[in-house]
């Protein structure tokens, strides 16, 4: 299983309708087919980037059968099913189809700021739920408290269905001591794609890629380089990257991405509230990176 979530994995947007009403089920085909024909090693449905908060069950359960019909080149899925209430994400693990779902990946709890113990009993308690494998999730800029690289560690070598980690802390030093010390299978991909280079470079074993659904192709095309261990060539695609990856990300996520994938023609440029679309000004920025 370890070996199905390496690589270059894409976190979906939900794309809607011009009015924000409806899921665009026929964009969001458009997007699984783009990005899987650029070569993507594997499809993230329902995470962060899917604003699915805004979602409601029914959206949810319509969304991920739409990527698993769309998904003609039967790439890997990973599933986001996490929250701050474990009893919650327990029922909802045991309520959700996995038919086609490779991985779950789950979320540190926000807000209510567990502690270390409290975030490995959650982890602890959703692995022994979960049908797949689970990957943990550490976001500490979005959910307010971080999962540190030892109780990453407590959990990749005690609890036997979690198999590998998102990790997204931007700390360079969290990131190399969980690469340092964690068992031979299990899996640290970036959350970051701004360190997806420079994490490779020490081990980490690809990317869960904000950026990869609009920019598929030099994704991949890095993250390919990188597990050939040729940086220099990666660096290339990484160096050109950046102005772009920084402006997907100037007025948060996804506002950026998808304003990069309106102007490709992908799915139109809306957000559910309380995220609202990208400024003319930043569109402007992001049209002349990735038209140039």
């Amino acid at each position: 299983m370890a070996s199905k979530l390496t690589g270059t994995g894409v976190a979906l947007v939900t794309p809607f309708e011009a009015n924000g009403r409806r899921v665009d089920y026929a964009a969001l085909t458009r997007l699984v087919n783009f990005v899987a024909d650029s070569g993507v090693n594997f499809l993230v449905a329902l995470g962060t980037t899917a604003e699915t908060p805004t979602l409601s069950a029914d959206e949810k359960r319509e969304v991920l059968a739409c990527i698993k019909s769309s998904n003609a080149k039967n790439l890997p899925i990973a599933l986001g099913v996490g929250g701050n209430n474990t009893a919650d994400v327990l029922e909802r693990i045991r309520q959700t189809d996995f038919s086609g779902v490779d991985a779950l990946l789950s979320v540190t709890p926000y807000y209510n700021k567990p502690s270390q113990q409290g975030l490995y009993e959650h982890y602890k308690a959703a692995a022994a739920a979960s049908p797949v494998p689970v990957m943990l999730y550490n976001v500490p800029g979005r959910t307010g408290v971080n999962l540190s690289a030892e109780t990453t560690l407590r959990l990749a070598r005690e609890v036997k269905n979690i198999m590998g980690i998102k990790e997204a802390s931007g700390s360079m030093s969290q990131i190399s001591y969980i690469l340092r010390g964690k068992p031979q299978d299990f899996v640290v991909l970036s959350g970051d794609d701004a360190l997806t280079l420079p994490l490779m470079a020490v081990g980490a074993q690809g990317v869960i890629s904000v950026a990869a659904n609009a920019l598929p192709a030099q994704i991949v095309s890095m993250v390919r380089l990188a597990s050939e261990q040729k940086y220099s060539e990666a660096a290339k695609i990484h160096l050109a990257m950046m102005p772009l990856v920084d402006a997907l990300f100037a007025e948060g996520n996804p506002a950026g991405v998808k304003a990069a994938l309106s102007i490709l023609g992908i799915i139109s440029n809306t957000l559910r509230l309380p995220l609202v679309s990208a400024t003319e000004g930043l569109k402007n920025s992001i049209a002349r990176e990735l038209l140039n």
